[in-house]
């Protein structure tokens, strides 16, 4: 498999995802302007969306879309601490989970990380998120992850849109359950492995 990234970017939780499951794969970057990638090609050619990740499989088909690369990469994890078998209400808790970060929290970062929103759009933005934080952080309640006692890919795109909170002037203080949930994904070994190989500091 290859898995095209863009650093810093959502295609992160994939990649952390990809070392939990003890899969081999190739990574390539992908240059925000151009979107040629590290390995020479045309991103748009074989991802007309032209956005990250996107997963080259052995056969050559390519799956693009965080929850769908994320629940596939999940089914490879032998374990199934990524989450429960395919099929199961267990998996399709962390389907739900999934679909709540991609469509409530990391939507809603996305105007913040633009010149052209104002002040005023910006605000709003971090008023909604905040209240989308304090539903992740009243549902934690005792647990670990978001779950249970495993941490799955649903984890790892939330501790991914986490990581942006000082780029954009998030501020999850007021969330101690969250905060401690950040600290203890930033701890896991997938994560630091996959913010060294993207050259992001620890």
């Amino acid at each position: 498999m290859k898995l095209y990234y863009l650093t810093g970017a959502c295609s992160l939780a994939s990649y952390i995802s990809l070392i939990e499951a003890n899969q081999k794969f190739e990574a390539y970057s992908v240059d925000r302007t151009t979107k040629k990638t590290a390995d020479g090609k045309d991103f748009t050619s074989f991802n007309p969306k032209g956005y990250v990740p996107a997963l080259v499989l052995d056969d050559g088909q390519v799956l693009t879309e965080n929850v769908a690369v994320l629940s596939y990469i999940s089914t490879l994890d032998a374990s199934h601490k990524l989450a429960p078998p395919a099929g199961t209400l267990g998996f399709f808790r962390v389907v739900e989970w999934l679909a709540f970060i991609n469509s409530e929290c990391h939507k809603t970062m996305g105007p913040m990380f633009r010149p052209t929103t104002s002040d005023e759009q910006k605000a709003a933005a971090r008023e909604l998120l905040a209240t989308r934080h304090a539903f992740i952080e009243n549902s934690l309640g005792d647990k670990p992850f978001l779950t249970g006692d495993n941490f799955t890919v649903a984890d790892a795109y939330l501790y991914v849109t986490l990581s942006w909170r000082e780029r954009v002037g998030v501020d999850i203080s007021r969330f101690p359950k969250l905060t401690a949930f950040f600290e203890r994904a930033r701890a896991r070994p997938s994560v630091q492995k996959a913010r060294t190989a993207e050259g992001l500091p620890l």
